[in-house]
């Protein structure tokens, strides 16, 4: 906690006081909650053009201590009690139909939104890419200092990024490319819940740079927006990162 606070005092009195691989390593302190567990309600809105909008709700449980989290679908009622697993580098899905347990990647699409599901777990930016380039720029009310970076492991979901850090060391948005430098996706992240001393998005707007439809002569881009409610820092059992709780949950 001292360690946190120390982090946002700092970033906030003088946000280039620092290298640009040390701001990075402070926005993972305060992207991540290495202290406790972490909960809460994330409402998926998924718009493709020309379809109905679909939404999912989602009940996420972390334990960044132990890079493991746990999603339970709870609507729409098609998808009730599908779930995911991450415990390290393993991600299992779990079909409660089938009643089987499967292995998936984190760079997958999040239930066939513009959302991933390495979007769900810690932040851990400065151990996945280091910084090519580093400047100055406004972005709408937002002072930041916008960060190019490099993926230096090929296990990140993104091989290249581009990240907007306002003064108080928070994320407001990112741009993910491909290796050869196309853009694929932009994140929009407003606005944050501060609790104690703590900070959770309150949300996330995914916008998928190539996937889309032509409405009426315009190319539509496909857009995905997550709300998280219900935040909490209560400890969550440890039964909960389990392949047994996923498969109680339909019981």
């Amino acid at each position: 906690m001292k360690k946190i606070l120390a982090v946002l005092f700092f970033v906030s009195s003088s946000l280039w006081a620092v290298s640009d691989q040390e701001l990075l390593e402070q926005v993972d302190a305060l992207a991540s909650y290495y202290d406790t567990d972490f909960s809460a309600e994330y409402t998926i809105v998924q718009e493709k053009p020309g379809q109905t909008r679909s939404t999912t709700v989602a009940g996420v449980f972390r334990r960044d201590s132990s890079e493991t989290y746990v999603i339970v679908i709870m609507q729409p009622a098609i998808s009730r009690g599908q779930g995911y697993l991450k415990q390290g580098k393993t991600l299992w899905i779990y079909d409660p139909e089938g009643r089987r347990f499967n292995t998936t990647s984190s760079a997958e699409r999040f239930q066939n939104t513009n959302a991933r599901n390495s979007d769900f777990t810690r932040s851990t930016l400065a151990r996945d890419y280091r910084v090519t380039a580093g400047e100055n720029a406004a972005l709408g009310r937002f002072e930041c200092r916008v960060l190019t970076l490099e993926a230096v492991t090929g296990e990140v979901t993104y091989p290249r990024m581009k990240i907007w850090i306002s003064g108080d060391g928070l994320v407001r948005k990112s741009e993910d490319y491909s290796l050869s430098g196309q853009l694929l996706r932009t994140t929009a992240i407003p606005d944050y819940h501060h609790i104690g001393n703590r900070f959770v998005p309150q949300r996330f707007l995914y916008v998928d740079e190539l996937r889309g439809a032509v409405i009426n002569g315009v190319f539509v881009k496909e857009r995905t927006q997550i709300t998280i409610t219900k935040p909490s820092f209560e400890k969550v059992a440890d039964s909960v990162f389990s392949k047994t709780f996923l498969e109680s949950v339909n019981r």
